[in-house]
């Protein structure tokens, strides 16, 4: 294993200053850097601009919301080939169709879309300044398109700050950095990167120190000189001086932090105005076991009034619901044991014992021998960082760990689901003696795409599954890496080896998580226009909800019980005396025809159509989906860290049927128990609209099980490109919470 190791830095040395010297030498057929791009420049109609608004004001006055503010729908999280891991889906060998730009991502919101804003998100560690300054001039031409006045679209810079831990300690996950305004004197000169723990490679670096990143073939993969000039360019950019205030570091240096508090320590020193929105909090592709975001629950971790959005759903899956299950069992002196399983989960550390003990036992030897070296290989599992677990199981077919670490009940969930970092966790996290802002997490709710071919939010057609998700990643995995570490199965698990270069992403299980891609959530915002400044308020007064991918209209509110036809609306938090009571109304998204509408073709060539939509637009009809029921979710506030959080989470409190009919639907309910519980409490709401087709609705396909879980699957992974892998789903919106504080009577 060493001598392959030593053979794979040789060939990505040589790899990388041959691209150097082609980088250098302008390029060419292999070596080509990526360019932002150029987009169109034409805006769309104001006719069909105000259209969709009049349409969403029927909605509005149907449904009796009164002086309704805008409901405008946008995705905050979008890459384009600039970052590495989405220039690798562009790849052949994952069956990508070249690389996507900047550009393209802003002609994907205007024309196939249709969305009202968006944001540009790539990873930071990927972001040489040559990338971030044509970024900046890039989002700058798609904003100008729109002229003076109401835009068609409103475009945002940003970038996301991709910190992935090799233990549940160190590990701060990721977060996307928003800024409201385009201007020189308005933005950093440069984004901030996530610097990974002391002695931990990052997947986004070079080639030249992650090997594992490439693996053997990737010198002569087609398409692999790009990448190695892409890595190159990387290489060669400056690291910036640590310790330096943000204004008198060099120009052209990359810079990073290790924290959140170093982070937003960073931005107070630009004083521009950003909004920080973490995400993929459950994702176990790159959270260890054992994670919770508990610990960022204090002073130095968190910034209130930064850090006020949490995206709750993605392409990347669901990250709202808590479950009591664990992963992994850690006592207080840092001890870690592997959990039985339950009739509802199955951890992958007691599944990875089963394999070694079915080949055991195949092998002839004794059944206590056998469960001696399944119990050996749970323990592997578990000891093991880096989320490198599946690593211990010599030869592991991944097929063979079935559903183990999987929610099999939660809505379109993450992979490996972490239930200790959910939404629903965190609003429930609670340290009534710590100082003010360290004593409770308060977030508003989006939802956005994470998509990385520079397609800002396709959650409006279930279409293209290979091309609308970010399935292929499964791909990348099974050609370049795991053929690097291919070994013989053998009865015996080993130990993993921390020092062999690996980053932090569940490599192992890469091909496994390629079942779990959606086409991707949207954020949805109450703003008075469709005008910068108007939806930057919205996004830190938390006037904002999410949905899985359609655009539902969702309305939630406190009714003042002090003033008689006052309202509080969704993000509020409020002190009040007595009992609350809400209303809710909302409308369901509209069904889609197929094609695009002759805005698009008249604007795009059919090439251009073809390479950036895929030939399928927002194109809605003029039938909205019936809301069949709406769900209150309470969860009251820990009273200390040691409260179990099971009994705090109630999901559903409440359900409330809907009429099911194509207007909408409005209820009201009240909580009496408010001021009896005497702590704060949190309510939200889930519109849910009558079940239609959706990819990756199924992700495992579990085609028979037992009470122990599935004994047989037919996962997305698996399917044929063809396929979109749809099951029926009920597709949703949640709202911001409002959260309340009791006032004792004076």
């Amino acid at each position: 294993m060493r001598a392959v190791a030593i053979v794979a830095i040789v060939l990505i040395l040589l790899a990388v200053a041959g691209a150097v010297v082609l980088q250098r030498a302008g390029g060419g057929a292999f070596g080509e850097l990526v360019r932002a791009g150029e987009p169109i420049a034409e805006s769309l109609p104001a006719a069909d601009v105000a259209y969709r608004d009049t349409r969403q004001a029927a909605a509005a006055e149907a449904l009796d919301v009164w002086e309704p503010k805008q409901i405008l729908f946008g995705d905050l999280h979008v890459h384009s080939s600039f970052s590495v891991d989405a220039f690798q889906l562009t790849l052949p060998m994952t069956g990508g169709d070249g690389a996507h730009p900047v550009a393209d991502a802003c002609d994907f919101a205007r024309y196939c879309s249709n969305l009202d804003f968006w944001s540009i998100n790539d990873h930071a560690a990927s972001l040489t300044p040559r990338r971030w300054q044509e970024t900046v001039e890039t989002m700058r031409r798609c904003e100008a398109i729109g002229g003076e006045g109401e835009r068609d679209l409103v475009s945002f810079l940003g970038w996301e700050w991709t910190q992935m831990g090799s233990t549940p300690t160190n590990h701060y996950g990721h977060k996307n950095v928003v800024l409201r305004d385009l201007e020189d004197d308005a933005i950093p000169a440069r984004p901030i990167a996530a610097q990974p723990p002391d002695g931990v490679p990052s997947p986004f670096d070079t080639g030249m120190n992650n090997p594992a990143l490439l693996g053997l073939g990737a010198f002569a993969m087609d398409g692999g000189h790009d990448l190695m000039a892409q890595l190159a360019e990387l290489s060669a950019a400056n690291r910036c001086p640590k310790d330096v205030p943000v204004r008198e570091l060099p120009a052209d240096c990359m810079e990073s932090v290790q924290t959140p508090g170093e982070l937003f320590e960073k931005l107070d020193e630009w004083g521009h105005a950003a909004t920080v929105i973490p995400h993929g909090t459950v994702w176990g592709m790159y959270t260890p076991p054992g994670s919770s975001w508990a610990k960022q629950l204090t002073l130095e971790q968190h910034d209130p009034d930064r850090q006020r959005l949490i995206e709750v759903y993605s392409g990347h899956g669901n990250a709202e619901e808590f479950r009591p299950w664990k992963a992994v069992e850690i006592a207080d002196d840092g001890t870690r044991t592997c959990p039985e399983p339950t009739a509802s989960y199955t951890p992958t550390c007691w599944q990875a014992g089963q394999i070694i003990r079915e080949r055991c036992l195949a092998d002839g030897e004794s059944e206590s021998e056998c469960d001696a070296r399944a119990a050996e290989a749970g323990q592997f599992f578990v000891d093991a960082d880096r989320n490198a677990g599946a690593w211990v199981v010599p030869g592991l077919d991944p097929a063979a760990l079935l559903d183990a670490g999987q929610c099999r009940d939660c809505f379109q969930p993450a992979f490996n689901y972490r239930p200790q970092s959910s939404v629903q966790a965190t609003l429930a996290f609670g340290r009534p003696d710590a100082p003010e802002g360290a004593r409770r997490f308060r977030f508003g709710f989006i939802g956005s795409s994470d998509n990385h071919t520079a397609r800002a939010g396709t959650g409006y057609k279930e279409v293209d599954r290979l091309e609308f998700t970010d399935s292929r990643m499964g791909r990348a995995a099974r050609s370049a890496i795991l053929d690097q570490y291919a070994r013989e199965p053998v009865a015996r698990a080993e130990r993993y080896a921390s020092d062999n270069g690996v980053p932090n992403v569940a490599f192992f299980e890469t091909e496994r998580g390629g079942s779990f891609f959606y086409t991707g959530g949207i954020a949805a915002v109450h703003a008075p226009r469709r005008e910068r400044g108007a939806i930057f308020d919205a996004l830190e007064r938390r006037e904002t909800y999410g949905t899985s991918g359609p655009r539902i209209l969702l309305w939630f509110d406190l009714l003042d019980p002090n003033a008689p036809g006052g309202r509080w609306p969704m993000g509020s938090e409020v002190g009040i005396r007595g009992a609350p009571t809400f209303r809710v109304r909302a409308a369901g998204s509209f069904e889609q025809k197929p094609g695009c509408p002759d805005t698009t073709t008249s604007a795009l060539t059919p090439e251009r159509l073809e390479k950036v939509c895929r030939g399928e637009c927002y194109h809605p009809s003029e039938t909205r989906r019936a809301i069949t029921r709406i769900e209150v979710v309470r969860i009251r506030t820990q009273l200390g860290a040691d409260e179990a959080l099971s009994p705090l989470i109630e999901d559903p409190w409440k359900t409330l049927a809907c009429s099911g009919g194509r207007e909408g639907c409005e209820v009201l309910f009240s909580d009496p128990e408010f001021m009896t519980d005497g702590r704060d409490t949190s309510y939200y709401v889930r519109a849910i609209e009558t079940p239609s087709p959706a990819i990756s609705a199924d992700p495992m396909g579990c085609r028979d099980s037992e009470p122990g879980g599935c004994t047989e699957l037919d996962t997305c992974f698996a399917r044929e490109d063809g396929d979109d892998c749809k099951a029926p789903d009920e597709q949703r919106a949640w709202s911001s919470p409002i959260f309340l504080n009791p006032v004792a009577e004076s």
